[in-house]
């Protein structure tokens, strides 16, 4: 299967003070994953098999739920073709280049 691009934001009930905690605990899950991935100020965007990115997200619900969370909402956005979707080829042009 080719990788595809899976953006998440999630989206916890959990008191102000709690939210970036709750959502660094699932960045956190993220980077132990292996997965290729970048954070924005919105959302996560990830690459990888679809299969995989979508148990993270999965994993993603349970986390925020076990950190005290009374319910989840989630926004999930999935780039797929059959060739294959990279982060690099979306946003590269726009990168700043260090000399």
């Amino acid at each position: 299967m080719a990788k595809c691009n899976v953006s998440l934001q999630v989206l916890p009930v959990v008191e102000q003070e709690q939210v970036y905690p709750v959502v660094d605990k699932v960045i956190e899950m993220i980077a132990e994953s292996g997965v290729k991935y970048e954070v924005g100020p919105m959302e996560t965007t990830m690459e990888g098999e679809l299969d995989d990115l979508l148990e993270i997200v999965k994993k993603a619900q349970e986390i925020c739920v076990c950190e005290g969370a009374r319910r989840v909402i989630s926004v999930v956005k999935i780039d797929y073709s059959l060739r294959g979707v990279t982060i690099n080829e979306k946003i590269e042009k726009y990168r700043t280049k260090k000399e």
